[in-house]
């Protein structure tokens, strides 16, 4: 394989207002702090992003071994405000400033991959007709925030049930979703019941995320795994860091160690603003501390 994780979807130039009022500027998005939390975990990665032109030089500091950007071109970038009302930012509010356009087959298809990561911010980003061809060619990952943030009639963000998912969800192979996003799906506010249903309608593997643990079905079996951040200076881009990580780690390890991984990670990225700037040897580090 030339890739072991391509990843598709918009990067995003992000304002952050904090429960104090205080900006913060960051270049972000699923397909960011995705790429370098599976690259530090040692995935060979491919981003395929769309920018337009004018905004191609935010790439510059994105650039690290291990990973690969192609922009493919946009009419516009997509820009997101993110204004957080507590201080463990778990409410927030989320407004879409403007939006670069949808991906297509032609501009995703060229790299042979072992998994084809769907990191969409906004419900049609990553089209669903490109589900099922890119499952006949790699394993499909995909992101729950993908489908279930749309724009309503007034252009406001709001989150809707995915239409196809009992459809499509068969031929996905990884499938992350938070607690939220995972009763908008299922109706069910328990996250084990939850996750256990969207494994029943197809999805093999799927991980729910929670401010307090990972959580894994895989194929009936649960895992968990606790996040033991002491701050939540970098929380923004937590679900995206886990999944990767665990997309990157389950190459060559179960479910169960995968899980572990994955929370170990995002925990030290959450105390950091910004992308996981670690190493794997850090993670593993962290990893045996968190069980003494």
């Amino acid at each position: 394989m030339l890739y072991d994780i391509v990843m598709i979807g918009h990067i995003s130039q992000d304002i952050m207002i904090d429960h104090l009022n205080n900006r913060m500027d960051l270049v972000g998005g699923a397909v960011v702090y995705s790429s370098f939390s599976a690259a530090a975990s040692g995935s060979k990665v491919k981003v395929v992003t769309k920018l337009a032109q004018s905004d191609a030089y935010i790439l510059e500091p994105l650039k690290r071994e291990n990973i690969t950007w192609e922009i493919c071109p946009s009419k516009a970038s997509t820009a997101i405000k993110n204004v957080y009302y507590t201080a463990d930012k778990e409410r927030r509010d989320v407004f879409l400033i403007s939006q670069a356009d949808p991906f297509t087959l032609e501009e995703v298809v060229g790299d042979e991959t072992r998994i084809f990561h769907l990191a969409g911010l906004f419900g049609g980003e990553v089209p669903d007709t490109l589900i099922r061809p890119l499952s006949e060619k790699a394993e499909v990952a995909m992101d729950a925030q993908g489908v279930l943030r749309c724009l309503d009639e007034e252009g406001n963000l709001a989150f809707r049930d995915w239409e196809h998912k009992r459809e499509l969800l068969p031929f996905i192979k990884y499938f992350k979703t938070d607690a939220a996003e995972a009763e908008i799906l299922t109706g069910l506010s328990n996250r084990e019941d939850a996750a256990r249903l969207l494994n029943k309608w197809g999805a093999q593997e799927v991980m729910l995320t929670h401010n307090t643990e990972v959580m894994v079905c895989s194929h009936g079996e649960i895992f968990t795994a606790p996040y033991t951040h002491r701050t939540n200076e970098g929380r923004t881009g937590r679900g995206d860091t886990t999944f990767a990580a665990y997309l990157a780690w389950r190459k060559e390890h179960s479910a169960k160690e995968a899980t572990a991984y994955a929370a170990a990670l995002c925990s030290m990225k959450m105390e950091v603003p910004g992308t996981f700037k670690g190493s794997m040897e850090d993670v593993l580090k962290r990893m045996e501390e968190d069980a003494r």
